[in-house]
């Protein structure tokens, strides 16, 4: 995944192929924190088929067109759900862990705010949208381990761990 944008998707996608390797593009996005814009959001979007890449391109550039804060093109959690959630079919989700909002309303201690801003990504994401752990010796990791776990037993979503890699 490339940080708000897909510049290097084509080059990427090309070497991978010719080396026999499937690639997956994706995108980790700033998504716009209403109560905070100076502290915007995280979430990784991946590109599940060709409607998705399409629907990716359309959200990062509605993004630098639309609603840029700071110089940083940020997504809007609701244009994911307009027009019957046409923007987000495609797409798999995760959650951006510490970054996205159920994690950070989580490590508020706000659980019940954390269980309905993952009923509404689940909802637009249905059956593509996952909890994101990560172990990266933060030490707020672990509490969010901890709290993404419990709230996926919760509401029956499904936990995925990863870890954010960036490099020149």
């Amino acid at each position: 995944t490339d940080s708000a944008n897909i510049f290097g998707a084509v080059r990427f996608y090309a070497a991978a192929r010719k080396k026999g390797v499937k690639p997956i593009v994706g995108c980790d996005l700033w998504i716009t924190n209403e109560t905070d814009r100076d502290n915007p959001f995280r979430l990784a979007v991946l590109v599940q088929d060709r409607t998705g890449y399409l629907n990716l391109c359309d959200l990062l550039t509605r993004a630098y067109l639309e609603n840029q804060h700071r110089n940083r093109a940020e997504v809007r959690l609701e244009w994911f759900e307009e027009q019957g959630g046409r923007l987000a079919a495609g797409l798999i989700a995760l959650s951006g862990g510490r970054h996205g909002d159920v994690g950070s309303v989580m490590l508020a201690g706000k659980m019940d705010a954390a269980r309905l801003a993952a009923q509404r990504m689940a909802a637009a994401f249905p059956g593509r949208y996952f909890l994101e752990l990560h172990r990266t010796g933060h030490e707020r990791d672990a509490a969010q381990t901890r709290a993404a776990l419990a709230l996926g037993a919760l509401t029956k979503l499904p936990v995925v761990a990863t870890h954010p890699i960036q490099f020149m």
